[in-house]
């Protein structure tokens, strides 16, 4: 499995009349560009905002670190921290 950025957009009417659009990154595993777009378009929230794909970007390093995704059974979204939190730092 590789990790993905994959780069979406979509015209919100709720948001400035809908004539701006609004984008938004989702984070996708998957074993290829191909399968990357695949699970993009199932999600939910990309069906019910009708969005589109602007870009797909395969992350396999970040700042001289490698990435390696490894499957894990246990569901762990990491640590989230607010805008007050992160300002504290």
């Amino acid at each position: 499995m590789k990790l993905f950025m994959v780069h979406v957009g979509f015209y919100d009417k709720s948001i400035g009349e809908g004539i701006y659009e609004t984008h938004l990154n989702y984070f996708i595993a998957a074993e290829d560009s191909k399968d990357a777009k695949t699970k993009t378009h199932a999600l939910k929230e990309f069906q019910e905002r009708s969005m589109h794909i602007d870009g797909i970007k395969e992350i396999s390093n970040v700042q001289g670190y490698e990435v390696i995704l490894k499957e894990n059974a246990m569901q762990n979204d990491g640590e989230i921290l607010s805008y007050d939190e992160a300002k504290e730092l």
